[in-house]
């Protein structure tokens, strides 16, 4: 969820975590998860664009938000806001489990209390951030099991790591409009800093791929039809990393934005079938 994700991309690496999770696939349970995470995710960008109307004018990628342009009101947008958030934890809770209800609602708390005001204050955003973005699949898993066990930690650790080459990269070309707004990001206060975690992360990606089969998630086929798309967005991070240009911050973003689905996808088609889902049909 750093940097505002759009609500689709949180739905759908929930989804990824639901699909992901072991057992028969419980297509009205989906569809509860999906729409009450969705709508948890809306709450979470309201209030956030809501307590940076200040800030976000004077970026020009944000200039043109509804709120910084006076095209809605603030009332209306904290009104918004209550109105995805109160439904929204309430499916997940209710309709879905009490464990992915309190996560959606942590994650609501921590994106607008914790991420939101620590963005003018610390780098360490990013860190808390990556958190925030990293809990979506990890409803999705939880949704389908009703439990936090080493399969949500894992999707989890996915993606926290994937952010961080995502919005590094996102970030370094943004550095001149982040200054103006007030924003404390790595890439302009620690450039050298950026760099290295967008690297580090990129090549941890590398390792959590390998330990889908050990956790008994994935086949061990998994690590080995991703290693060229992990392969190729750590080559990239390597670039960014010693050229620390326009050019090379670009490459590695772009990649990033394919890399993901693409990563669950072969995470899905490598799934590890358990429970039900390698039961033998009953004699007729």
């Amino acid at each position: 969820m750093i940097a505002s994700q759009p609500a689709g991309l949180v739905v759908s690496t929930t989804a990824a975590g639901f699909a992901l999770a072991p057992g028969p696939f419980d297509w009205p349970c989906f569809l509860l998860a999906s729409v009450g995470t969705g709508l948890a995710s809306c709450a979470a960008n309201s209030i956030n664009q809501f307590f940076e109307v200040p800030f976000d004018s004077n970026m020009n990628r944000t200039k043109n938000r509804p709120l910084v342009r006076g095209q809605i009101s603030p009332l209306l947008a904290v009104a918004f806001a209550t109105c995805c958030a109160v439904p929204g934890v309430a499916i997940l809770t209710w309709g879905v489990n009490p464990l992915t209800g309190a996560l959606g609602l942590f994650n609501i708390f921590l994106y607008t209390c914790c991420y939101t005001p620590l963005k003018r204050i610390s780098i360490v955003n990013t860190w808390v951030g990556a958190v925030v973005g990293a809990i979506p699949p990890v409803m999705g898993w939880t949704a389908a099991t009703g439990s936090l066990d080493a399969g949500a930690f894992l999707l989890g650790g996915i993606l926290y790591s994937w952010q961080f080459p995502h919005f590094n990269a996102l970030s370094w070309g943004l550095r001149e409009d982040y200054s103006r707004g007030g924003y404390c990001m790595m890439s302009v206060t620690h450039p050298g800093l950026c760099r290295r975690v967008a690297l580090r992360h990129c090549l941890a990606l590398l390792v959590l791929s390998a330990a889908a089969p050990v956790l008994d998630i994935t086949t061990w086929t998994f690590p080995f039809v991703a290693l060229p798309i992990n392969a190729y967005i750590s080559y990239l991070g390597f670039r960014f990393y010693v050229d620390a240009d326009r050019r090379s911050s670009r490459r590695l973003f772009f990649c990033s934005l394919w890399h993901l689905p693409l990563l669950l996808l072969l995470m899905l088609t490598c799934k590890r079938p358990r429970g039900d889902e390698d039961a033998a049909p009953p004699p007729s």
